[in-house]
């Protein structure tokens, strides 16, 4: 006891003096500082910022987020110049507003196609489509924001430029406003610009600009810098009136791109709606018109339902292709996708150059030039590995769609009430129960018979007539039994895969052949319009160049190369070859291009090569500044009109579709058959 107590009063006085020493620290000077600190940066309310950063954690870590978050992050990324804080918060908002409105709708797809496993996978693979819809929409809108604050910000550089007369020192000074995403931009370009390697980091800037209309600032400002400003002949200050070009090149694509927002805000749900509600439309024309059971529930149903839901995903993919104004991903990686990787196997390769055309025919020159048109980055190999698989994918894929078709057919003679009523209405509780019980009768002989392809409907006939179930019936009512039993029996046999249903299957295996390059053709309709505009910005950068002395064609070349897109191939081969003979070089630029005004360019660059200097070979284009704007805004309008009139028939194919051929025709074909029927039944009787 006593040694007990010792240690027990030991422990006490151990505590009492850590407490003591503990009392001490913390009432010291630094203590109380740090102390003071904290809770000035402490909140006693909720902090979203912090809930943000933890679930963008939260979506990294899980399996399926994760692809979507980084997919978010590497765009993002590049617009908040690798600002980690802010990068994080951006992505965890745009995902927790896509994950509050996916799963509420995912609930509801659930709950309202549970009982349809085929309109249930494909709703869910369609929100997949959707999410990344929503997502880039998300991403497209912080990207107009930053557009928007362009232009705003070149207005204070303007002002800034009057006061100090410095570039660089004019950007400082607008960059100092932190609530706007810009300023981040412009403390990056005046980090380049007083660097001691300026060249080196302008090129490093060019990679990770966020848009073509800062390229072009940083880079008019880093030559600025380096050769010093000039007047035009006006006496304006050509760095200002280099501002004011690239300030309305913003201006007509943010016009651009409200016009299209506006024209396509609700036309992707419109296409995508009526795949929601292929089971509400069938229940209730089932309910109201009960005849329309057999084909709601059937073979022609089915593929009805296939049919629409095909041409949905097919009207939500081409409508987002209109409304992103076709314009080439330069952040995909081409350099080495699965269809290279796959190429390089010896028996693959053997076996899809037996598709390929041969070099020099009319079909190889047709391809080729088809890629050029819809500036494609596929290489040949690459789009027959493409049209290979779509074929092998159709073909699956109808053969899979016609063999359910033909065990729904089965299913619905073994499933559904067998009665006569009405052509209107439906059966009460008590008829559909007796319906009931004559179908479980009659699937008896069905399954008896239903792999016996001997059976004759006389032997049937001698069955029905000895079985328990119908034993007891009048000749009469075994004539109608028999009959009835039969042409079952005669459904369920021949519910097989038929010679022309492979031959259908191989349709649709030549249709989605060919699908690939109608996407081109596809994609070279709405690039035309898209290379105009890309052919004006190269225009508009011509224009800031030529009349700084020291710039010659090899750096016109360059910086087409760095703001082209459609045209980035062509013109990075012309830059690389430049060396080895500009005017060669050149003449190979034209030879791989076919847009028309381009190739005016390329031919003013060739004269400009040895025959005349720069500024009078592309002297038309000071003069004719203004019609080239308005033509740019012409030739947008009639665009986003075309884009409009497509989207529209695009849009609203699967509604029509789902109203016209699913609902009102076969409700109209099969009345007025059964009443046909009707009238004949009568007609009969009577006699």
């Amino acid at each position: 006891m006593a040694i007990f107590i010792g240690i027990v009063g030991g422990l006490f006085a151990l505590l009492v003096l850590a407490y003591w020493i503990i009392s001490q620290k913390t009432n010291n000077k630094n203590t109380k500082y740090v102390r003071q600190l904290v809770e000035g940066t402490k909140k006693s309310s909720f902090s979203m910022d912090i809930f943000y950063q933890k679930f963008y954690i939260k979506c990294v870590n899980l399996p399926f987020l994760r692809r979507y978050t980084l997919k978010l992050r590497r765009r993002l990324e590049i617009i908040n110049l690798e600002d980690e804080y802010i990068t994080r918060k951006q992505v965890a908002q745009i995902m927790f507003k896509a994950i509050a409105l996916i799963l509420p709708l995912t609930i509801f797809v659930i709950y309202m196609t549970y009982t349809n496993y085929l309109l249930l996978c494909s709703l869910l693979l369609f929100e997949l489509f959707f999410i990344e819809s929503l997502l880039e929409g998300m991403v497209d809108g912080i990207d107009n924001k930053l557009l928007r604050e362009q232009l705003d910000f070149f207005a204070e550089i303007r002002h800034a430029y009057h006061e100090y007369n410095m570039v660089e020192e004019a950007i400082y000074e607008v960059s100092q406003d932190d609530e706007k995403e810009v300023s981040r931009q412009a403390e990056k370009i005046y980090e380049v610009l007083i660097s001691d390697d300026p060249e080196t980091e302008l090129e490093k800037y060019y990679d990770i600009a966020p848009n073509s209309y800062l390229k072009e600032f940083a880079g008019v400002s880093y030559l600025t810098k380096e050769f010093g400003d000039r007047k035009d002949k006006d006496g304006a200050s050509l760095y200002l009136k280099n501002l004011n070009n690239i300030t309305q090149e913003m201006q007509i694509e943010i016009m651009k791109r409200d016009k299209l927002d506006y024209v396509f805000q609700s036309l992707s749900m419109i296409s995508a709606v009526p795949i929601l509600f292929l089971d509400v439309i069938k229940n209730w024309a089932i309910g109201q018109f009960a005849f329309t059971r057999q084909f709601y529930n059937g073979t022609l149903g089915f593929i009805f339902q296939v049919v629409l839901i095909i041409i949905t995903f097919a009207s939500f993919m081409l409508t987002r292709k209109l409304k992103d104004n076709g314009s080439v991903n330069t952040a995909k990686n081409m350099e080495n996708p699965w269809q290279a990787k796959l190429y390089k196997k010896k028996y693959v390769k053997k076996f899809v150059d037996l598709f390929i055309p041969k070099p020099g025919t009319k079909d190889y020159r047709k391809i080729v030039q088809l890629l050029k048109d819809s500036a494609s980055k596929l290489k040949m190999e690459w789009l027959y590995i493409n049209r290979i698989f779509a074929a092998v994918g159709g073909f699956v894929v109808s053969l899979i769609i016609l063999i359910a078709a033909h065990k729904m057919a089965i299913n619905y003679q073994f499933t559904e009430p067998t009665s006569d009523y009405n052509l209107l209405g439906s059966m009460s509780e008590s008829q559909e129960k007796k319906a009931m019980e004559t179908t479980e009768k009659d699937n008896y002989f069905l399954k008896k018979y239903q792999y016996d392809y001997d059976v004759t409907e006389q032997i049937l006939y001698a069955d029905i007539a000895e079985s328990d179930q119908y034993g007891m019936s009048s000749s009469t009512e075994l004539d109608k039994i028999n009959e009835r039993i039969w042409g079952k029996l005669q459904i369920v046999q021949s519910e097989y895969i038929k010679w022309f249903e492979i031959l259908i299957a191989f349709v649709f295996m030549v249709i989605a052949y060919m699908a690939p390059v109608w996407l081109l053709i596809f994609q070279k309709i709405m690039r035309q319009m898209d290379m105009e505009n890309e052919v004006m910005q190269f225009q508009t950068i011509i224009l800031m160049l030529m009349k700084i002395e020291r710039v010659n064609v090899e750096m016109i070349l360059e910086w087409l190369e760095r703001y082209s897109n459609i045209f980035r191939e062509p013109i990075s081969k012309c830059v690389n070859n430049y060396e080895s003979g500009p005017w060669e070089a050149l003449e190979e630029l034209k030879n791989d291009i076919s847009f028309q005004q381009l190739i005016r360019i390329v031919e003013s660059l060739q004269a400009a090569v040895e025959q005349i200097p720069i500024r009078q070979a592309f002297d038309e284009l000071d003069t004719e500044r203004a019609y080239h704007q308005e033509k740019r805004k012409e030739g947008n309008e009639r665009l986003i009109a075309r884009k409009s009139k497509i989207g529209q028939v695009v849009g609203f194919a699967p509604m029509v579709l789902l109203f016209v051929a699913y609902l009102i025709a076969p409700m109209c074909v099969i009345g007025m058959t059964s009443m046909t029927e009707a009238f004949s039944t009568m007609q009969s009787m009577s006699i």
